[in-house]
């Protein structure tokens, strides 16, 4: 309300000090039709002024700093995917028990075509994953969460993320996971409830995971074609990335 205030006895000032002026102008001069010359120019070239500025100029300003602001998002996810992402990919892919399916999809080409982005986000819509338990190393994944714990805190505060709903969700996700395991002592002997407690918030990491992970994928391959080479050495869904990068 104070604001307002403010504004108003501002905007009352200002048009007194332009009537005093223009006031004194004829007293002095006593040409009322120089004065209304000009003031009707001057009023009329307002929405001139008014087109160039919001909504031109400003525009022009708003998708620079937009831009901005994706590139720096751009560079939060790569640094996710290098840390953390690429990592847990290949942990949570290895007791997919539609393994066979989703690693001959997403690696089964080494050269990526525009194409191949979207047949692949189409295909995403329709796979669903599904976690075998018994064959997930639970000690080894908490480990992997504690270490990154850190890290993962300080992305969630970044806030270029507010840009970005889905890769929000993805890091909230991947951090609730990372809660899960962590209020859990051990993982011999857990009930079946609990197990499937899990699967399903593995589930749900992996496909917000996979979902970035082509979406940042063709960034690369758009942007950066270095970058996008390496990653793509590195995939996660290949067996032989690994190999590939060494030599």
């Amino acid at each position: 309300m104070k604001h307002w205030k403010w504004q108003v006895l501002l905007g009352i000032s200002l048009i007194g000090l332009s009537t005093f002026v223009y006031f004194s102008h004829y007293l002095i001069f006593r040409d009322a039709h120089h004065i209304f010359l000009y003031l009707i120019g001057d009023v009329a070239f307002v929405f001139v002024e008014i087109l160039l500025v919001t909504m031109i100029i400003h525009r022009l300003l708003e998708e620079r700093e937009k831009r901005i602001r994706q590139e720096k998002l751009n560079m939060v996810i790569g640094v996710f995917f290098s840390e953390v992402g690429t990592k847990l990919l290949k942990i949570i892919s290895a007791v997919n028990s539609k393994k066979d399916e989703g690693d001959h999809e997403l690696s089964g080409k080494k050269k990526w075509a525009s194409a191949d982005f979207t047949q692949f986000t189409r295909w995403l819509k329709e796979y669903h994953y599904e976690a075998d338990h018994e064959q997930m190393d639970w000690p080894e994944l908490k480990k992997f969460f504690m270490e990154r714990r850190y890290f993962l805190l300080r992305l969630l505060e970044n806030p270029n993320l507010l840009e970005h709903q889905k890769f929000t969700e993805l890091l909230q996700a991947v951090f609730h996971l990372g809660e899960e395991l962590s209020a859990r002592d051990h993982f011999d002997g857990l009930p079946d409830s609990d197990y499937k407690h899990l699967g399903v918030d593995i589930k749900r990491v992996y496909v917000r995971l996979v979902q970035q992970w082509v979406i940042y994928m063709s960034y690369l391959k758009g942007n950066y074609p270095y970058l996008f080479s390496l990653a793509l050495r590195m995939n996660p869904f290949d067996q032989d990335a690994s190999a590939i990068v060494k030599e």
